[in-house]
């Protein structure tokens, strides 16, 4: 796989993205984002980076730097199986993992990054110090298990399966994206319905709870798992996503907490800091925009409460 990024790239991607002198001192250098190993972000499916001026991340990575954090941003395959994208993110760490000096890395995933990230970590545990997963389906989505509905071979399936490869592709392209990975529209939903997710949870059962809804294992081969997600759909009137979060959310039966893409329980890995914060799937990456409950912790804040947790733990 020819999707490794360059060393001079990481080096001046991480350069581009420092806070400018005003943004730093938002919160004041005070240190206490200040990780021993570097902050590393993956995204969901469909994710990117940066597009057209608009962060996957909106406003993470400079309030995490603005306190001493070293953050890198990665970008994967937008569309493929779990294991895919991990190989591109692998290669990435292993380069963030150098250049900074330090060996090993603090993975972070939102929705699919949360398996994305694991395979990392079950893979190469010595280049990861910890694992934290926003809002990710490791049992499986509703969602998907509702897509997978459609049957498998038909007409149906390839024009659905064409039309988001093209989506894919389209974020691939404006994102500037490195991964030589093909789009695999199939490949994502066969990771994220149940089924799939289970082979996967039995290939890398590292921080996965063994009961219905509990916590998995804190600690495993030196890598620190956390997990925390939200179970609210519609959070805010002005926020067009909640209209896609809000629809999503029918796909689970009712009674059943969600963010609209994923079901609480299902997204507990390792010590489950939060699971009903007063988010959606969207909002637990701090969009659109940053438009968000206004009677919930903000979506920043609780990263810079999980980058100082990590600094406490000496990680």
């Amino acid at each position: 796989m020819n999707n490794k990024m360059p060393l001079f790239a990481l080096c001046l991607g991480s350069s581009l993205l420092l806070p400018a002198p005003a943004e730093a001192g938002l919160f004041g250098s005070t240190g206490y984002t200040k990780t021993k190993y570097p902050i590393v972000l993956t995204h969901g499916m469909l994710g990117w980076d940066t597009i057209l001026g608009l962060d996957y991340w909106y406003g993470i990575p400079s309030a995490l730097r603005s306190d001493g954090a070293a953050v890198y941003v990665t970008e994967v395959v937008q569309l493929n199986t779990s294991e895919v994208r991990g190989e591109d993110l692998l290669e990435q760490v292993e380069e963030i993992a150098a250049i900074s000096g330090k060996g090993k890395v603090n993975l972070v995933g939102h929705s699919h990054g949360g398996a994305t990230t694991r395979y990392v970590a079950a893979v190469r545990p010595d280049l990861v110090a910890s694992v934290t997963s926003v809002g990710a389906p490791h049992k499986g989505s509703a969602v998907a298990d509702l897509i997978r509905k459609i049957p498998e071979g038909s007409a149906a399936e390839g024009v659905v399966a064409g039309l988001v490869n093209a989506v894919g592709t389209v974020i691939h392209f404006l994102s500037g994206s490195i991964s030589q990975s093909p789009q695999n529209s199939l490949g994502s939903l066969e990771s994220l319905n149940s089924q799939g997710a289970a082979v996967f949870n039995a290939k890398y059962p590292q921080g996965i709870p063994t009961s219905a809804c509990g916590e998995g294992a804190y600690k495993v081969n030196g890598v620190s798992y956390y997990s925390w997600s939200g179970t609210a759909p519609l959070t805010h009137a002005l926020d067009p996503m909640d209209l896609i979060t809000g629809a999503a959310s029918l796909a689970f039966p009712r009674g059943v907490a969600n963010d609209g893409f994923v079901e609480r329980c299902s997204s507990h890995l390792g010590k489950v800091i939060r699971d009903d914060y007063r988010m959606n799937h969207l909002d637990e990456v701090n969009q659109f925009l940053g438009l968000s409950s206004l009677f919930e912790t903000d979506p920043v804040t609780v990263y810079r409460q999980q980058a100082n947790r990590l600094k406490t733990a000496g990680l």
